[in-house]
């Protein structure tokens, strides 16, 4: 019997294999099962306050809306969530090398997302965002991998971005990392988020950390 039970929020940035980004990213937020409706209905609580409507989407992030994102950001790091991202240099991946294709490639990162500090004693829910007509196929791969070595894996099943506030967390997040390493600074609220996060963690964004709370690993591919 599970002791406790974990929800992985997962989402990804720039995984196309030709979309002209120098950087793909593979990313989750974490939250104790029995923490989300708190977490939900705080941050129900911070959109009302900011007369935030829509969903909470880095790609949504604006001058105007930047103090509701602010106090996302700083809500995050006041609680006991916690952030893991992967970060692919895309100009390294040699598939042709393992003989394998873009989506082989793309199950083996995810895995190298998920497999990290997992304890045989808790149990895992992983919810990444839909992304096409082959998610559920790919969810099922995916459960098939984890759990030949663990087994701790409940459910692995695909959401949508506007059923879940935590994955949109997680959008806010990887995209604020993504932009900060794919993209030249021009939204002045976008770099204020960044900065704030940099400030919150101590960290470059641009490197391996090995913070519990926001994880970051910058894979080095052979």
């Amino acid at each position: 019997m599970a002791s406790k039970t974990f929800n992985l929020y997962c989402d990804e940035s720039c995984h196309l294999e030709n979309d002209q980004q120098k950087f793909m990213l593979l990313s989750y937020v974490s939250c104790a099962y029995h923490q989300i409706k708190l977490h939900t209905d705080y941050i129900k609580v911070l959109k009302q306050k900011h007369h935030f409507a829509g969903e909470i989407k880095w790609s949504n992030v604006s001058n105007s809306q930047y103090e509701f994102y602010k106090d996302l950001i700083d809500y995050f790091f006041a609680t006991d969530l916690r952030f893991r991202a992967i970060v692919i240099d895309k100009a390294k991946i040699n598939n042709g090398t393992f003989n394998q294709d873009f989506d082989t490639f793309y199950y083996k990162m995810y895995y190298y997302l998920l497999n990290h500090n997992i304890k045989s004693n808790f149990a895992y829910n992983v919810y990444p965002d839909i992304k096409d007509d082959l998610s559920a196929y790919k969810v099922e791969k995916l459960k098939e991998i984890l759990n030949t070595k663990y087994g701790v894996f409940r459910n692995i099943q695909n959401i949508r971005s506007h059923e879940s506030l935590l994955l949109q967390v997680t959008d806010v997040l990887m995209g604020a990392l993504s932009y900060n390493l794919n993209h030249p600074p021009k939204v002045t609220a976008k770099v204020k988020l960044i900065e704030k996060i940099k400030q919150h963690t101590g960290q470059s964004l641009q490197q391996t950390s090995y913070d519990k709370e926001f994880n970051l690993f910058f894979i080095e591919l052979r």
